[in-house]
């Protein structure tokens, strides 16, 4: 129970998935930064650049001393090269016979860009761990989506539960018209131009296996090959002769 009550206060105070991934860049700033202290501090009985006795006589950096850049990632974009999404976090409780376990369950979207894209659910007493596991449950099942350029190939319609998602092809320079879960569904794939609508549930679990009902139903466009070509050629030349 004290266990508990001490993840509850510490915890409390995340409700949104964009603090969850201000927590996750908090913990890889400071692992960084720890190896760029060990890499810089001295070897023994050497003084450090900026103390009393090293050359320069005055501690801290030169005045007009070259600084080194901040190499920045690009965003959304991971070491894996793929990009990940956390779209929502539910606080969760389970109440057993010795008391209740509260945890976090983790919605995450994950894609290339590309056109592969798959989602996960994770849960965990830890809102890092339940995202770790929620994207290795999205890396496991990504699937492929067919797109005609920047949009997708025709109009469909996804459905799953009481959500009902509808997904239009949009022109060049349309953006993403769609709410906070589709969104990421479709930044994950590298649909950069689309018109959606949800309908009646917003529930942003049902949502995204709506859209994903519907992404996965998509047909791709088949190119013609040489003899439908000829035989298109042959009809077209047939009717123009009187």
């Amino acid at each position: 129970m004290k266990d508990n009550k001490k993840n509850d206060e510490k915890e409390l105070d995340i409700k949104t998935p964009a603090q969850a991934e201000q927590i996750l860049e908090q913990e890889k700033e400071a692992i960084s930064v720890t190896e760029d202290v060990a890499a810089e501090v001295p070897a023994v009985g050497q003084a450090a650049p900026g103390a009393p006795g090293a050359q320069g006589g005055r501690g801290g950096r030169k005045r007009g001393g070259e600084r080194k850049p901040f190499a920045k990632k690009p965003t959304g974009l991971t070491d894996s090269g793929l990009i990940e999404k956390v779209v929502s976090i539910n606080r969760v409780s389970k109440t057993t016979k010795g008391g209740t376990r509260l945890a976090f369950s983790a919605l995450v979207v994950v894609g290339d860009g590309k056109g592969k894209v798959g989602y996960g659910l994770g849960k965990a007493g830890e809102v890092a761990t339940g995202i770790k596991k929620a994207l290795a449950a999205a890396k496991k099942q990504m699937i492929f989506i067919p797109r005609r350029g920047t949009t997708i190939t025709h109009e469909i319609i996804g459905q799953c539960g009481s959500a009902i998602v509808l997904l239009k092809p949009a022109s060049e320079g349309t953006g993403v018209i769609a709410s906070g879960a589709v969104r990421a569904v479709c930044d994950g794939a590298g649909i950069s131009n689309i018109l959606t609508k949800c309908h009646r549930s917003n529930n942003p679990i049902n949502v995204v296996k709506a859209t994903f009902d519907g992404l996965s139903r998509l047909k791709a466009i088949r190119k013609p090959t040489v003899i439908e070509n000829e035989v298109q050629s042959d009809a077209s030349s047939s009717i123009k002769k009187p």
